[in-house]
């Protein structure tokens, strides 16, 4: 999975010749715009994030950009998903009918409402487990809310179960995050959905709204339909099915969140205050946290013997949901795969950055300035993680130096 991220006035994206010409954003006179251009067929961009405040895209990007199956979604002002355009769904007209067939049949519905808030409750358990890991005042025990879970027998139910939950969670999170960000709790509905109050839930709205458009990505592939979900109730212009399979994977945007704040990335330049008080992400924390996301998204874990990334978790989970309604899965699982809360022991990785010159770094044909924020990182006395391609550098560079 990888994002393109478009901001700021100007936005052009147009085809001239068969090839994407795309002119990001800009937010002063004196700023030169990035331009990219992709050849037919060599496009390595999965989904383009639009949360700009102007430009044009013309019938002929759109049809290149469907046909090259890329996701183009646009972003409201307070980082919440606007629309999507998806590349053509699938024309299973029997995967619909089951999935309606389903949610008209409580019993059924309920299965599988549960089958979304077990895995969201596990996934609730790694990101706790791995807040306990550097935060010992966090406190928590969901033995009961299971229990409860299991005996629920209508979706009001389950909702009940699972806000108990999320108040527990948002609770225990909120130790983990510095006074400086004056972290609001998400629990008052009513505040988030006139935009967020506070950096926190700002970069969470946006977060959310990305997972959100990849839901919708996996349903419009395997041919389901995203406005009827089974925990989620039928709304005007929601997509409760995508929000469904948000849950599994919300953990996702809760820890490239985190790992933002640990690291200390976001600055104050990196958001706006809206005249109507709420907080919006300028580009700068927009990109930030795009990139971090895109990270987590990718990472990969063992699932059904092989290293798939989380992206594609989601993907292939939405086509045992659809294979389960048409009859042809016993079972669907949203629990699996397991996801690794074990942080890194940085201390040695730490003595590796520093120890390690520009000048040596650079024979290795990476970049000097990737360098210097590891360094900036490793010197100041913050939490910080180190992606699978910085570590095998730093691995081949201590090979390097060992057989030297």
């Amino acid at each position: 999975m990888r994002f393109l991220l478009l901001n700021g006035n100007g936005i052009d994206i147009r085809v001239n010749n068969a090839k994407l010409h795309v002119r990001d954003g800009r937010f002063s006179t004196t700023e030169i715009p990035e331009e990219y251009v992709y050849s037919p067929k060599r496009m390595d961009i999965d989904s383009i994030i639009i949360y700009g405040q102007n430009g044009n895209l013309t019938l002929d990007a759109i049809r290149w950009l469907i046909k090259h199956n890329v996701q183009i979604s646009i972003l409201n002002w307070d980082g919440k998903l606007l629309t999507t355009m998806l590349p053509p769904e699938s024309t299973n007209v029997k995967t619909k009918f089951a999935q309606y067939h389903a949610f008209e049949d409580e019993q059924a519905r309920v299965k599988i409402a549960k089958n979304f808030i077990e895995a969201k409750f596990d996934k609730t358990l790694v990101v706790l487990d791995y807040l306990k890991q550097r935060y010992p005042e966090i406190e928590y025990d969901l033995a009961e809310d299971f229990e409860k879970l299991e005996k629920a027998k209508t979706i009001k139910e389950i909702m009940g179960v699972e806000g108990g939950v999320a108040y527990k969670y948002w609770n225990e999170f909120s130790k983990a995050i510095p006074d400086k960000y004056d972290f609001e709790s998400r629990i008052d509905s009513s505040r988030r959905a006139t935009g967020a109050g506070d950096v926190v839930n700002a970069m969470l709205n946006y977060g959310y709204a990305l997972l959100e458009a990849e839901g919708l990505r996996a349903i419009n592939a395997v041919g389901l339909d995203p406005h009827v979900g089974f925990l989620h109730e039928m709304t005007t212009s929601k997509n409760s099915l995508a929000y469904d399979l948000q849950e599994p994977f919300r953990f996702l945007v809760d820890l490239a969140v985190l790992s933002l704040i640990e690291q200390d990335r976001m600055e104050k330049k990196d958001f706006i205050r809206t005249e109507s008080y709420s907080l919006r992400l300028r580009p700068t924390g927009a990109k930030k946290l795009t990139e971090e996301i895109n990270l987590w998204f990718n990472k990969r874990v063992n699932h059904q013997g092989n290293m798939t990334m989380w992206s594609y978790v989601m993907f292939l989970k939405t086509r045992e949901l659809a294979q389960y309604l048409v009859g042809k899965r016993q079972e669907t699982d949203f629990v699996e795969p397991q996801y690794e809360t074990k942080r890194q022991d940085t201390s040695d990785i730490r003595q590796k950055i520093l120890s390690i010159s520009y000048s040596d770094w650079k024979k290795l044909g990476f970049s000097k300035g990737t360098l210097h924020y590891m360094k900036q990182n490793a010197k100041a006395d913050t939490p910080f993680t180190l992606n699978a391609h910085n570590k095998e550098r730093l691995d081949k560079w201590e090979k390097l130096v060992a057989n030297s």
